[in-house]
């Protein structure tokens, strides 16, 4: 009874660990080039898939990385993805990139989460100062300043952030590990929600008066992605 007992337990937790260590599904075909058109279309990992037969080369191309944004913007910065969005072969494909375009003195990539996905950041040019920080209870904040041909990795779901601390532009490239890793960005989340959240809420959250936080609600906060 007790071998019995044992065996249940074993496959109960086996069970667990594989579906606390899932990811991004593994696919089950060579590819599921993604498509808005429900008709003729099977639900794969968030998107519904196009017969692969009807597939071409535009399904898996995007063009674009290699231009310089419009950094004239509150935060000094603009991203431009190349994901699911963009690219629908990458579809359950479970990887995507984005480059990131930084003003001279200060353009920042603001503190933000990406909840799906491991971030590999590699500097292109300029010289930028990262960081990320942990969870808690230590909330250790790990930062490095990055040159030309640097790499910087960012786990999944932490907060970070980029700031160019050079007099030049800067640019980065950045692998995810998600075909829609998703992003949060923690000033826009809080102050800029809708509805709003409760300012009591927050005054208590931050320790501040409740008019800093009805203050910081009534700003525009400017999205960069």
């Amino acid at each position: 009874m007790k071998g019995v007992q044992f065996l249940v337990a074993f496959v109960f937790l086996a069970l667990a660990a594989s579906f606390a260590f899932a990811s991004d599904p593994s696919p089950l075909q060579d590819f599921c080039v993604a498509i808005n058109d429900t008709k003729d279309g099977v639900f794969v990992n968030g998107k519904f898939c196009k017969d692969p037969k009807l597939a071409t080369a535009k399904d898996f191309f995007f063009s674009g990385l290699d231009i310089a944004r419009n950094t004239s913007n509150p935060l000094g910065s603009v991203v431009t993805p190349a994901n699911v969005a963009q690219i629908p072969g990458l579809n359950t494909l479970g990887i995507s990139l984005a480059r990131v375009d930084y003003a001279p003195y200060g353009g920042l990539n603001p503190p933000h989460t990406h909840p799906r996905a491991t971030e590999i950041l590699t500097v292109l040019e300029g010289t930028l100062y990262v960081g990320f920080v942990t969870s808690n209870p230590d909330n250790r904040l790990i930062t490095k300043v990055l040159n030309p041909g640097d790499v910087f990795v960012f786990p999944v779901g932490l907060i970070h952030f980029q700031f160019n601390v050079g007099k030049a532009k800067a640019v980065a490239i950045a692998a995810l590990s998600s075909q829609n890793p998703g992003v949060i960005t923690i000033a826009n989340a809080v102050f800029g929600s809708t509805p709003p959240i409760r300012s009591d809420v927050l005054a208590k959250a931050f320790q501040v008066d409740k008019n800093i936080v009805d203050y910081l609600q009534k700003q525009f906060w400017y999205d960069n992605n």
